[in-house]
């Protein structure tokens, strides 16, 4: 009589599906109590911005307003840059990483490691150093282009904006996120055309200084913050190849001299014995 067995149940997919979701979101939570403790330190934020500022201007990177000006010379191309700044982040990212979670679950964990990685550490700098963004400071004459043109995420007084920390430009996640989600699908494709995907992380960093929500700055912060996460997170394997793997099979030896002689030696003996 033959025993019958059970075959292993699959993995729960909506089980670990909601676990990551669980995980993603309570991160985002985090980062987001996190950054709200340092909205009452104005005048260090300000302070730091003249800073930072004057440290531009001193290893002569180009001005934020020469962005500014290209897209103040049309309403529409400056209400797209705050459309974009306002509602491109966060649902790229998440298809970002839910993408990857359905077709490249190795990749998936490698960037949500990195991802993690980089959002700690701007937490940990917006806590130390919290910067008052380009839109808010009087000697970059710049403006405001979300409460002039609108869309805008952030309120008008940012001493009683309870949705975002205004006083956190320093590093910019906005060009950080957009930068690994580039690089990760660089990573995860095999397209001839995927070096395309850095016209995401490009297009974002002009829209953050257009709108002077952020200075040069804080985009090169953001670049250093990920090359560390990318070094401190090592990359996933490469997959196996997908067909059975074919060894080839050694040659074969060519038939030596002494390997010869014996067959030879009846025959010598045989015409010998004939004669």
């Amino acid at each position: 009589m033959t025993a019958h067995t059970t075959p292993a149940r699959p993995p729960d997919a909506r089980r670990r599906l909601i676990r990551e979701l669980l995980l993603v979101a309570g991160l985002f939570a985090v980062y987001k109590a996190g950054r709200t403790l340092s909205t009452g330190r104005t005048e260090e934020a300000f302070r730091n911005a003249a800073r930072v500022w004057d440290a531009e201007r001193a290893l002569h990177l180009p001005g934020e307003g020469a962005v500014q000006r290209l897209l103040l010379h049309s309403d529409a191309v400056v209400h797209t840059a705050n459309t974009y700044y306002a509602a491109v982040h966060f649902p790229a990212t998440a298809l970002f990483l839910i993408w990857l979670y359905l077709r490249r679950p190795r990749h998936y964990l490698w960037t949500r490691r990195v991802l993690a990685v980089l959002t700690g550490a701007a937490l940990v700098l917006h806590l130390s150093f919290p910067l008052a963004p380009p839109r808010m400071l009087g000697a970059a004459h710049l403006v405001d282009t979300g409460q002039v043109y609108g869309p805008t995420v952030y309120g008008a007084a940012p001493a009683t904006d309870t949705m975002a920390n205004q006083f956190a430009a320093m590093p910019s996640l906005h060009f950080g996120w957009a930068l690994m989600l580039a690089l990760g699908m660089i990573a995860a494709t095999r397209s001839r055309w995927r070096a395309l995907w850095l016209l995401h992380p490009l297009a974002t960093l002009l829209v953050v200084v257009g709108t002077a929500n952020h200075y040069w700055v804080d985009a090169i912060v953001a670049t250093l913050l990920l090359g560390a996460a990318l070094l401190l997170v090592p990359r996933p394997a490469a997959a196996p190849p997908a067909g059975p793997v074919l060894r080839s099979l050694p040659r074969p030896r060519p038939e030596t001299a002494r390997e010869t002689a014996p067959e030879a030696a009846p025959e010598t003996a045989t015409a010998g014995a004939g004669r």
